[in-house]
């Protein structure tokens, strides 16, 4: 693929250090990519609140990226971006409020996450009242859905239509619904939506059961990953820290040393974009080859860390892939 302006002036200009490491980390996925390989793309922080979604929904819609993994704020966050951005408000200001002015925020209805804003009435409680149909529906049915399944059945009843307040091909949960692609949520109850879901279990409104659990989603995965990991294997892209990155990489050592399936290959790239450096006992800044011993990874696995702000490098390197 020919290369944009901002592909050619990061290989020209990035040589060093963690930018050398971007400009390698992007050649190597682009390489796995043209040898017939797929991808794990796995987002922690608050990536979506952080729009990502400018780029990477079309990494979706190029099947740049095949199945995604990402901390329950990020499911939700792209949704209420989507249908709320007008009533965010930006802090730019956010390292000199005092905790008076914190609270202004919080009985103002503004949840701020770094220096943005999610507006509770125009995003959470609009969300709220859509799914609280569909899972009260799936409810009295005896039906049963994984977290991002619902999010599905939200988007395609169409129901979020009339509350776009951004162009819609810049929402990566849209782009995924499109592809009908995996969205493997660990630990769906902390967030929002599953505090909200929650509540209603303790009102007697809702089952548990209703929602699929952490132990569905490690099967659901192990399933899918038996059925992609064939030829170049699949490669595994990681976006911050925490669940998002250390559910679905454990899949291939739960296989490989629990189940005692010996055929199950390694993940076959691996790079993180983290700001936390190699610390004492540090899951997210421990080097990629403390993976090779717990059988995430093997010794000639391509890997890559950069260490840097995601909400910079991850466009970047997404640019790169996506020829910009």
């Amino acid at each position: 693929m020919k290369k944009g302006p901002v592909s050619e002036f990061i290989t020209h200009h990035y040589r060093h250090f963690n930018a050398a490491s971007l400009v390698d980390a992007a050649k190597a996925y682009d390489a796995h990519l043209m040898a017939g390989g797929k991808m794990m793309i796995t987002i922690g922080g608050a990536m979506s609140t952080a729009e990502l979604g400018l780029s990477l929904a079309e990494m979706i819609r190029q099947d740049k990226v095949h199945i995604i993994c990402c901390s329950a704020n990020n499911l939700e966050e792209d949704l209420m971006n989507l249908v709320a951005h007008s009533y965010y408000k930006r802090v730019p200001n956010y390292r000199d409020l005092t905790p008076e002015q914190e609270r202004e925020l919080l009985d103002n209805h503004l949840n701020r996450v770094t220096d943005t804003c999610i507006p509770e009435e125009e995003a959470f409680r609009r969300l709220q009242h859509l799914l609280f149909k569909i899972w009260k529906r799936a409810d009295e049915k005896g039906e049963r859905y994984l977290p991002y399944e619902y999010m599905y059945q939200l988007v395609r009843s169409g129901e979020l239509e009339q509350y776009y307040d951004i162009d819609p091909k810049d929402s990566w949960v849209l782009a995924a619904c499109e592809k009908n692609m995996p969205i493997i949520v660990p630990g769906w109850e902390d967030s929002t939506m599953g505090n909200i879901f929650t509540s209603y279990v303790i009102k007697g409104d809702l089952k548990a059961s209703t929602m699929k659990s952490g132990i569905e989603y490690m099967i659901f995965l192990t399933e899918w990953y038996r059925a992609n990991s064939g030829g170049k294997g699949v490669g595994f892209f990681q976006i911050g820290g925490g669940i998002s990155g250390d559910f679905p990489i454990c899949v291939v050592p739960m296989m490989y040393q629990d189940l005692e399936w010996h055929d199950v290959p390694f993940w076959a790239y691996f790079c993180q974009i983290s700001d936390s450096t190699t610390s004492y006992g540090s899951y997210s800044g421990a080097v990629p080859n403390e993976k090779i011993t717990w059988g995430k990874l093997d010794v000639d696995t391509p890997k890559f860390i950069i260490e840097s702000d995601a909400t910079i490098v991850a466009p970047l390197v997404f640019a790169y892939l996506l020829g910009w």
